[in-house]
């Protein structure tokens, strides 16, 4: 019998109960171990048969049984989690963005690479059946030479609404501290679509952002960024916190032919009774495909993709992209 790879989950917020319930439809791997600031946070792992419950977690990264965490704390925690995790020698599923700047982000890469662990950054996108279709019709030349592009990536961000009664959830102060996230819309959302077109079009050569302050916050909640990449493609990626029905996708023109996939948001009640039955939401799968990849990649020993290295490369696209703006 093939031992399992036993995970510690690094913050139960929304997406840290995601990762939780989809660990649980992978066979290869084992939630032994959770930490979260939150006791109410960790009863709901304890429900899942999570053993081992720490509030501090540079204790669960001591545990010796642990093979790897998956990280899903606030942007301004994810160096010093990330670099301690690598000393303690445990791989990393770490969320995206890698950290709040470059500086940052080249830390925990120098971490991982002294320590010899994997790193994998989360772009739940990269693991969307239809984004992968797209992809490969770029790379069979079916649309032509691509010229043009769009990405949209519209959410509710932190304004995000409880589904039974319609009313927002509070939002965590650090979200909305620029020195603590290291930038709103364009960092939260934007660092999706820029990797999603990196994957796609390469090397981005020119970027401009344009910053939008609609409810008047320290960060920006809307942005829009024009981009040339060396390819000869030209993009404009549309980001923003300000609307409760979710829109992600893009639209590609070539020189042959065009192509449109947009992911829209799936009705509440369905996603609820699915969440109820233990199967994992349509929204949700890419997600666990991206933990099945990193589970395989620790078994086999390959390199788990997107890699650090890849999500530095958006974070330095997005602090240029800060650098340029149009208005602000």
């Amino acid at each position: 019998m093939v031992r399992k790879i036993n995970l510690g989950i690094i913050g139960l917020g929304f997406i840290g109960k995601v990762h939780l319930r989809n660990c649980l439809n992978i066979k290869s791997a084992k939630v032994v171990a959770a930490a979260d600031i939150s006791k109410r946070a960790l009863k709901y792992a304890q429900e899942f048969g999570v053993k081992q419950l720490f509030t501090d977690y540079r204790e669960l990264l001591k545990q010796p049984n642990i093979d790897a965490v998956i990280i899903s704390l606030p942007t301004y925690l994810h160096a010093p989690c990330a670099i301690n995790a690598a000393e303690e020698g445990k791989h990393i599923f770490l969320e995206k963005p890698l950290a709040r700047n470059p500086r940052e982000g080249k830390e925990i890469i120098s971490a991982v690479k002294k320590h010899n662990v994997k790193l994998m950054v989360g772009y739940p996108l990269r693991y969307s059946k239809e984004f992968v279709n797209l992809k490969k019709q770029i790379e069979n030349g079916i649309l032509g030479d691509i010229q043009t592009a769009y990405a949209v990536n519209i959410a509710a961000g932190p304004f995000f609404h409880r589904a039974e009664r319609m009313i927002p959830h509070p939002i965590p102060e650090w979200w909305l501290n620029r020195e603590l996230t290291g930038g709103g819309a364009l960092m939260d959302l934007g660092s999706h679509m820029i990797n999603l077109t990196r994957w796609y079009f390469g090397e981005i050569v020119n970027i401009k952002a344009l910053l939008g302050y609609r409810y008047n916050l320290d960060v920006e909640d809307h942005a829009i960024c024009f981009i040339n990449f060396k390819s000869g493609t030209s993009a404009i990626i549309n980001v923003g916190w300000f609307s409760q029905k979710t829109a992600i996708g893009v639209t590609i023109h070539g020189t042959v032919d065009h192509a449109v996939f947009f992911q829209h948001s799936q009705n509440r009640i369905i996603t609820a009774i699915n969440l109820i039955l233990g199967k994992t939401p349509k929204f949700f799968v890419p997600y666990k495909k991206e933990l099945f990849h990193f589970v395989n990649c620790i078994k086999n020993d390959n390199a788990p993709s997107p890699s650090g290295e890849d999500a530095l490369n958006d974070l330095a696209v997005v602090d240029k992209a800060y650098k340029n703006t149009i208005y602000k």
